[in-house]
Parts: C-alpha cells; structure tokens; sequence
C-alpha cells in the first residue's frame, strides 16, 4: 500500500469515527460504550466495507459480462446477496468483536449508517482531491 492510499485509509476511518458517534449521539439504538469503542468500530468499519466493496465490483463485473438472461439474473442476484448480506455481516461482526460495547442498532439503522458512511467518505474524498490548474479535477 503506497503512502496515499494509507493517508486515504487513515481518513476514511476518521470520517467514519464522527459519523459513526454522530449516529451513537442522535439514534438510540447506536451505542458504543467509549470512544476508544468507537474508533475500534470504525477501523473494523473500515476493512469490512473495503471487502464488501471488492465483492460489489467482483459482482458488478460479473453481472455486466453476462450475455444471457440468466447469466443477468444470476449476476444480480449475487450483487443483491452481497449488498444485502453485507449489513448482516456487519451486524454480526461488531457484536462478535465488541460484544454490549458496541451496538448498531438493527438492519435499518446499520444500512442507514453504512450509507451515510459511503456518502461522507466520498465527499471527504472529493474535497481532498487536488484540483488542477484548469479548475477539473484530475482524471485517476
């Protein structure tokens, strides 16, 4: 992992640290115990959805390389089963790892977050992406 993209990493999980306790202050069913919970859950945030993320793209290939109907339905039956499963995957993991110290909520709440989680991470992204001298943005 080249330097940028571990500075890309360490960002991402700080936006996902204030997202994250921004849900715990103004959702209930968000809890983490500590801060140090807190952080801890938006590092294992952090690996999960970059997992999720490599097995969307692997679905995604899959689906737009299929030639026939099934081929499509089948495709797409697997990135469903990965966009959905991967919240019950989350779920089960934060309670696996932090046990009451950490708790998302249910289905809508962790969706909820993992959502606005993806917003935020590409806004911050965005806002950190250098602009060239033409004022665009620099193809990557």
């Amino acid at each position: 992992m080249d330097q940028q993209a571990r500075a890309a990493a360490l960002v991402d999980v700080f936006v996902y640290v204030v997202v994250l306790n921004l849900f715990v202050e103004y959702l209930p069913g968000v809890v983490t115990e500590t801060f140090t919970v807190s952080l801890l859950t938006a590092v294992l945030l952090k690996v999960v959805l970059e997992v999720v993320l490599l097995f969307k793209g692997r679905a995604v290939d899959r689906f737009r390389a299929a030639e026939t109907l099934p081929g499509r339905i089948g495709a797409g039956l697997l990135l469903w089963l990965v966009l959905f499963g991967s919240k019950f995957a989350v779920l089960e993991l934060v309670d696996l790892v932090f046990g009451d110290r950490a708790d998302l909520g249910g289905f809508l709440a962790v969706s909820s977050l993992i959502v606005v989680l993806m917003a935020a991470r590409g806004l911050v992204r965005r806002l950190l992406t250098p602009v060239d001298e033409t004022g665009g943005r620099p193809a990557r």
